[in-house]
């Protein structure tokens, strides 16, 4: 779908929408300054995100290196952002398109991934019910590979697993960041709603962290590596 529209007429409409760099800046930021004294009261969500630091600079080192491709992309690949045949449930065209722009396709799958296989929503609270679903993730992974192996790059398949991790450290970052800065972008609906979020995300990336091998397997198997 997206593969259709010409990178060259598309722009920028989020400025740094997938900066995991400045994510984390912006974090560390939040740390610093603990505008509303809420530091004290989750020091292991901080701990968790601090840990994993270098992972927030790798993709986008690499783009900045050259060695990941600009695509077009969607930037918030849920499912219920494609329209579907009400008959055979095959997918139409994509909706939702005020965030298509210049980006990396790693984004895009980890986004689905992080999205689309877990076992709870979003903000749920109790970590018990919020697991990685390998089985979603490898029913995604064939259709997606099906289909755009042979346009991927190496390093772009290589990191289609880190790609999902990422993306749930990402926002996860990025929901710890607002509950420490009085939770001012996020919309909450309950007190420490988006510590819930955090946790709940974070609880995915050490889920993939866990299965990384299996992650990679599986792009393996469906993945013959004939690559641009």
């Amino acid at each position: 779908m997206s593969k259709k529209c010409d990178l060259k007429n598309l722009y920028e409409t989020i400025p740094d929408f997938h900066d995991t760099k400045k994510s984390y800046e912006a974090f560390i930021d939040a740390v610093e300054k603990d505008k509303k004294g809420r530091v004290a009261f989750c020091l292991d969500d901080i701990a968790f995100a601090m840990k994993r630091a270098k992972d927030t600079e790798l993709l986008v080192n690499m783009l900045a290196e050259g060695e990941l491709p600009l695509r077009v992309t969607h930037n918030d690949t849920k499912f219920n952002n494609v329209m579907t045949d009400d008959i055979t449930g095959e997918g139409i065209v994509l909706i939702d398109l005020d965030t298509l722009m210049p980006g990396l396709a790693l984004y895009d799958f980890g986004d689905a991934i992080s999205f689309g296989a877990t076992t709870a929503l979003e903000d749920e609270a109790d970590l018990s019910k919020v697991n990685f679903d390998i089985n979603l993730y490898e029913h995604f992974t064939k259709g997606y590979l099906e289909s755009a192996k042979y346009t991927l790059t190496k390093n772009e398949i290589e990191y289609l697993p880190f790609s999902a991790k990422l993306i749930a450290l990402e926002l996860g970052i990025r929901f710890l960041t607002d509950h420490l800065n009085g939770d001012s972008y996020f919309k909450v609906n309950r007190k420490n709603h988006n510590l819930d979020r955090t946790r709940n995300q974070f609880k995915l990336v050490a889920d993939m962290e866990e299965n990384m091998d299996a992650m990679k397997a599986i792009i393996q198997k469906y993945c013959v590596m004939e690559t641009v």
